[in-house]
């Protein structure tokens, strides 16, 4: 008797559904995600990093051809205020891309740096709200003891002492490394004080649209009759994410779900349509906010998400 195999692709989807999630928004919608992969993770890293170690080089050597004179100067022990601020501007450049470059592409509205946006993955909140500063600050703070500390630990080791002083930082190093590998979400110690983690992210852009009925068309009930027409006001407070969201619920058409977005949204906009007939009202919403958002895009305007 012979037993089949996993095709690639088959081991490929199977390792993908593993990693897949499901988060209670504020609003009280379940949201299916997928956690990003370690090696995506660690390919971002690497990509960050030889993207902040190169500008850094590219400064070091600006600064070095537009002051060669400070720089010979100081060699030779003749120190300068000139060559001091030189040294001083070196330093603070040196901070900025250590903390800086992070800080500031994560607490951006897509919530990744440019390695992470490469690979398609960036920070979410585990919660399902909004990523806040203070998560962010936390996880890249928490940066420094699980990378660069024993990193610089064996750089710098006594040449007496480098023996116990390399082993001490290696373990160091590869304990907060294999943290990633012993929780099934791949969070690194950063991400568990922070209560984030890292997902995979589709480049946005507006999926085919959804072939509805005549209730999305003209805003009107089959069911009840009703009219559903909302305003600008409404419609600007949701953006791209949550269009996808509740079409990805149109989709399957679970009763639950289309229920649960229903109230949600009616308590948002400050609606009170009453129940049974949620199907019509959200097609209504979906196809007039999908309206709205690809009149925006065509003026170069574009909202990706409620908090946007």
């Amino acid at each position: 008797m012979t037993m089949a195999t996993a095709s690639p692709s088959q081991t490929r989807q199977a390792a993908a559904d593993k990693r897949l999630r499901q988060i209670i928004t504020p609003e009280g919608i379940a949201l299916p995600i997928r956690v990003a992969g370690r090696g995506s993770r660690l390919g971002a890293l690497v990509l960050d990093f030889v993207l902040v170690i190169t500008a850094m080089i590219a400064i070091y050597l600006l600064v070095i051809w537009l002051a060669a004179e400070l720089m010979l100067a100081s060699a030779f022990g003749v120190t300068t205020g000139a060559s001091e601020a030189v040294n001083i501007f070196l330093i603070l450049t040196f901070f900025l891309a250590r903390y800086g470059y992070f800080l500031a592409f994560e607490l951006g509205p897509r919530g990744a740096t440019w390695g992470k946006r490469v690979l398609g993955i960036r920070v979410a909140a585990r919660g399902g709200g909004r990523l806040t500063p203070e998560a962010v600050v936390a996880r890249n703070l928490l940066r420094d003891i699980e990378l660069f500390m024993p990193l610089i630990f064996l750089l710098v080791a006594p040449s007496g002492q480098a023996g116990s002083f390399g082993l001490a930082g290696l373990v160091w190093f590869l304990t907060f490394m294999a943290f990633p590998f012993f929780n099934k979400d791949a969070l690194r110690a950063g991400d568990i004080i922070a209560g984030t983690w890292v997902v995979e992210a589709p480049r946005a852009k507006l999926a085919d649209a959804l072939s509805v009925n005549g209730s999305a068309a003209n805003g009107k009930s089959d069911v009840t009759g009703a009219r559903y027409d909302f305003g600008e006001a409404e419609l600007s407070i949701y953006g791209e994410h949550e269009l996808q969201v509740l079409e990805r619920m149109l989709r399957e058409d679970q009763p639950e779900s289309l229920a649960a977005a229903h109230a949600a949204i009616c308590r948002k906009i400050g609606w009170d349509p009453g129940a049974g007939d949620e199907r019509a009202f959200l097609e209504a919403f979906y196809a007039q906010l999908r309206a709205k958002l690809e009149g925006d895009m065509r003026f170069g305007k574009r909202k990706a998400d409620k908090f946007s």
